[in-house]
């Protein structure tokens, strides 16, 4: 399971640093740059080679705010991850160089703020900026987009559902990630592109195929009102990659990905219609449209999948913030085994006998690794 959730969220990583170069190139552009196979390595974009985006910022972000709600539950007894999202949305874009009278400086803190690269700017959507530069409490965006920043950056929340719903996480992610897309977005096609991926990475954790995850996710979509044009789009991806799997243009039938649902489908449609992880990821990136995107949500799908032991080394060494991400990966799948409780637990009772004295360390052990966490993720 750790594998896993390494692989979605560092698969993803480098889906995003590998289109990032190339994400407003032709096609054509694209193919006498690199040859017929496409993308294979990284080019330099942002002053360095392996550099992520704000596709991997936002998901990190998300993860980030699922965490802290862990803790906010387990030390406070209030649930309010809709809340700690947005805050941590909040956050991202106080780190884009903007300010929100709704976090001061006293919530810029955290583990992940004290990360450099976090802070640069790597074409952050204006969507989502502007969705949170107005954004209320209740924190329901006011407009009607459907872009695909709502789908790149909810792959955590289908790994955190896992973990504490296991065969319901599925639907619980589904439901979570709707929550998330609507801080953003408005558009109901972006809602539920958004709750798909999230309830297909945890139907995957579950240990289903990936056809088996999309058989769970579209009978969860098929609740939901406005579905057309989502479910329009999965079977759109499904068909093609049955019939002409691997193919730049049967890719391009799909859309560019710049909306939600096309995001989706090309990435669906690589998952399921290349070989292997590079091919796959290659193919998501070497098209006209939001490359980034389409890399990142497909490199989340088959990370997930298939855990990180496929991703090429030569892809994951140059990757900006690779430890980062593989340490919140792994603090996704470990949260629930943190010594994290709403009450203090004094020592003042136990005796100084060689065993009340090896409890003490014990007792003292354990509080150290609660502030610790506690600072790393502070609940607010």
């Amino acid at each position: 399971m750790l594998a896993r959730f390494r692989g979605c969220l560092l698969g993803g990583a480098v889906g995003d640093a590998l289109g990032a170069p190339v994400e407003f190139w032709s096609r054509s552009e694209i193919l006498k740059q690199f040859g017929p196979d496409g993308v294979r390595d990284y080019i330099p974009a942002y002053g360095r080679i392996g550099a992520i985006t704000d596709d991997t910022q936002m998901t990190l972000f998300t993860a980030d705010a699922l965490l802290r709600g862990y803790i906010r539950m387990a030390t406070k007894r209030i649930g309010v991850h809709g809340l700690l999202m947005r805050h941590g949305y909040l956050r991202w874009y106080r780190t884009q160089g903007y300010r929100h009278r709704d976090l001061g400086d006293d919530g810029m803190n955290g583990w992940l703020l004290t990360h450099r690269a976090l802070f640069d700017r790597r074409a952050p959507g204006n969507t989502c900026l502007s969705a949170l530069r107005a954004s209320q409490v209740d924190g329901v965006a006011n407009n009607t987009s459907k872009g695909c920043g709502t789908v790149m950056r909810v792959a955590p929340i289908g790994l955190y559902a896992h973990v504490h719903h296991g065969s319901r996480g599925p639907e619980q992610a589904f439901a979570l990630g709707m929550d998330c897309s609507r801080i953003t977005h408005g558009h109901i096609t972006a809602t539920l592109s958004a709750g798909f991926l999230s309830a297909l990475i945890a139907a995957i954790c579950l240990g289903q195929t990936l056809d088996q995850a999309i058989e769970t996710c579209i009978v969860l979509l098929r609740a939901h009102d406005g579905h057309d044009e989502t479910l329009a789009a999965i079977d759109a991806a499904y068909c093609a990659a049955r019939r002409s799997p691997n193919s730049a243009d049967s890719l391009a039938s799909l859309g560019e990905g710049w909306v939600a649902e096309e995001a989706l489908a090309i990435a669906l449609y690589c998952a399921l219609g290349c070989t292997d992880f590079e091919s796959a990821l290659s193919l998501a990136v070497s098209h006209e449209g939001d490359s980034d995107s389409t890399g990142a949500i497909v490199g989340n799908i088959l990370g997930a999948l298939h855990g990180d032991r496929v991703i090429p080394e030569r892809w994951l060494t140059p990757l900006e913030l690779r430890d980062v991400i593989r340490d919140i990966a792994d603090d996704l799948a470990n949260h629930r085994g943190w010594p994290i409780m709403s009450w203090s637990s004094p020592d003042s009772g136990i005796p100084d006998t060689p065993e009340g004295l090896a409890q003490k360390a014990q007792v003292k052990a354990r509080d150290d690794e609660q502030a610790r966490i506690i600072q790393r993720y502070p609940p607010g």
